[in-house]
């Protein structure tokens, strides 16, 4: 029998015959995770996650699968991870406006933890606290886990059908145009923005929707790049390969705790046609990435540390 069915067999067996040991264990492991939750959390994040839940879910699960109860526990980590972890220091989030909006931002890190504390800094500072959805990239759907993962975190297929819905819902989205190009930038390249898409921008200009220029400073040191082996990345089906020499040191495989620093920029409006030429809306994109890479230098310009 193959290890599949007899997985099916065991849990049939679970729910026929009891183990009440099992279940025992179980709800007791739901128990200590709830008081970690509530420990991390505190009264004043359970109020705030407590206002979205009712605005997004009030019936449980939102369409798009957000899962408050789960939630609850993603957003405990995220907290504890920007605030004690990677310390991050948030600027202008009063900038944000009511209603749809399209957080733009650069992509660095390897892994995309940058999303995770742009994300929670939203939820953290904002006011009101927002749930943002982020565009998760489609190849990150064919790994084990990791589509149940993002659904119930609430993230969503990067599919413009996707995009569309949630801003008419009037909800934060996240993108980062660079997409895994960024995301794989080696040190040397830090802090050099690629090439933007345009499909955020066409996405802004058909449901009229503001931009939010958003740059993260701090991502590209975590992990840190010598070299991008596309090649053996081609050959894994893979969008990258990089080469992290700190992986193999004794605890390396965590990233380093440098200092996040999120700066919300001011909203963008953008007028026009959505099916324009691409040199037309190339032309548009090109203003919110040089705002961006503009933000970037001003920030690392202020930077004292790396860390502190």
């Amino acid at each position: 029998m193959d290890p599949a069915s007899q997985l099916v067999r065991l849990g049939d067996f679970a729910r026929k015959d009891g183990l009440p040991f099992a279940r025992d264990l179980l709800r007791k492991a739901r128990g200590a995770l709830d008081g970690v939750a509530s420990t991390l959390l505190g009264r004043d994040l359970e109020e705030r996650l407590r206002r979205v839940s009712h605005e997004l879910a009030p019936h449980g699960v939102d369409p798009f699968g957000w899962d408050p109860e789960y939630a609850r526990y993603v957003i405990a980590a995220a907290t504890a991870l920007s605030r004690s972890y990677f310390r991050t220091v948030v600027t202008g989030i009063e900038r944000m406006p009511a209603g749809r909006v399209i957080l733009v931002a650069n992509h660095s890190g390897q892994i995309p933890l940058d999303g995770v504390i742009v994300a929670i800094s939203v939820f953290l500072e904002g006011n009101p606290p927002r749930i943002v959805r982020a565009m998760v990239e489609k190849w990150a759907q064919t790994l084990p886990f990791v589509s149940t993962f993002f659904a119930k975190c609430g993230q969503v297929v990067g599919v413009p059908e996707n995009a569309a819905l949630l801003l008419q819902r009037g909800e934060p989205l996240l993108v980062f145009p660079e997409g895994t190009k960024g995301l794989a930038k080696t040190f040397q390249h830090r802090y050099e923005l690629t090439d933007f898409g345009l499909g955020f921008m066409r996405l802004a200009l058909a449901t009229d929707t503001p931009i939010l220029p958003v740059a993260v400073i701090g991502a590209e040191e975590q992990y840190i790049s010598v070299a991008n082996m596309k090649s053996v990345a081609k050959a894994l089906h893979m969008p990258s390969f990089p080469i992290i020499p700190q992986l193999f040191l004794p605890g390396g495989a965590l990233p380093l705790p440098t200092r996040y620093r999120i700066q919300f920029g001011d909203p963008l409006y953008f007028r026009g046609d959505a099916d324009d030429d691409d040199a037309v809306i190339e032309e548009k994109v090109w203003v919110v990435k040089a705002t961006i890479q503009s933000m970037l230098n001003r920030g690392l310009m202020e930077r004292k540390s790396l860390f502190f």
